[in-house]
């Protein structure tokens, strides 16, 4: 099925050295790039991530440390990344909780400040969990009739998510065909995020709060007021960057708010003191 589109979708995969967000690295990026016309094209490189490959991890997706040896660092290609991505809005496989945040922290260390809110991420992943339950492998046998015959190949493993995305618009019915409702649809919980990682959302009330630990569900607002260490604990702990921007941006917020609070307070003052003094004039 011919995807409909207002805009271009980047659907992308990435090998890296291992899971871990913060600290791990990437080693292959690859991005097919579907326009609103149904044309395509796609972006393939290799990374030196300055850092060993675990032998567990290479057995996974074949590339060791010799393969990228002479290939360039992430702050060398960022810019191009960023370039083909363009205004895309973003697409993959179990990508909300791992591609997509990694991708942003190495944006982030490259110096590239990658403007995320304006896009919508479609997670193939969520989608075919939400209908069968199953593995990317699983998922292009179900909806393809294919076995996965090159899996961990980045553009490979792009190109078999962008098959399955399409198959599953094509199998389901109540599946809208707009990346609004896909993006909606593919999320995981019940909260919009803050942040990629998900340790930040928004309520109900669109106030944002914290996900996760001893104080999920309650709002940043609240938590620093009972709590303020917790903030600077998080600063200083190993969540990944983007998480940190999204939790210094809510304390600007709240510092604005409270210097506007402070501007009221003293316009409220002086506007009384003025009618005492044309009082008693």
């Amino acid at each position: 099925m011919q995807l409909k589109l207002t805009r271009p979708i980047a659907i992308f995969d990435l090998e890296t050295t291992g899971l871990n967000i913060t600290t791990d690295r990437i080693v292959e990026i690859a991005i097919i790039r579907v326009e609103a016309d149904g044309s395509e094209s796609e972006f393939l490189r290799r990374v030196n991530p300055c850092m060993p490959i675990p032998a567990e991890v290479s057995a996974i997706h074949g590339i060791f440390d010799e393969d990228i040896a002479e290939a360039p660092k992430f702050d060398e290609i960022a810019d191009e990344v960023v370039e083909f991505i363009g205004d895309s809005d973003l697409a993959g496989y179990n990508s909300n909780k791992f591609d997509i945040p990694v991708l942003a922290e190495e944006l982030m260390r490259a110096g590239c400040d990658f403007d995320v809110s304006s896009r919508r991420f479609v997670d193939v992943q969520n989608i075919f969990h939400k209908m069968e339950q199953r593995t990317l492998a699983a998922a292009y046998q179900f909806y393809c009739e294919k076995p996965m015959e090159n899996a961990h190949n980045a553009l490979y493993d792009a190109r078999v998510t962008l098959d399955v995305f399409r198959a599953q618009l094509d199998r389901y019915d109540s599946l809208e065909n707009n990346v609004d409702y896909l993006s909606s649809f593919s999320k995981a919980g019940n909260y919009n995020l803050l942040d990629f990682a998900g340790r930040l959302a928004i309520n109900e009330h669109g106030e944002a709060m914290y996900n996760f630990g001893k104080h999920k569900g309650k709002t940043i607002r609240e938590v620093m007021r009972i709590e303020p260490g917790y903030y600077g604990w998080m600063l200083d702990a190993d969540f990944p960057l983007y998480t940190k921007k999204c939790l210094r941006a809510e304390m600007d917020k709240m510092k604005a708010d409270r210097e506007e609070a402070k501007k009221d307070d003293n316009t409220d003052l002086n506007a009384k003191l003025e009618a005492l003094k044309n009082k008693f004039k």
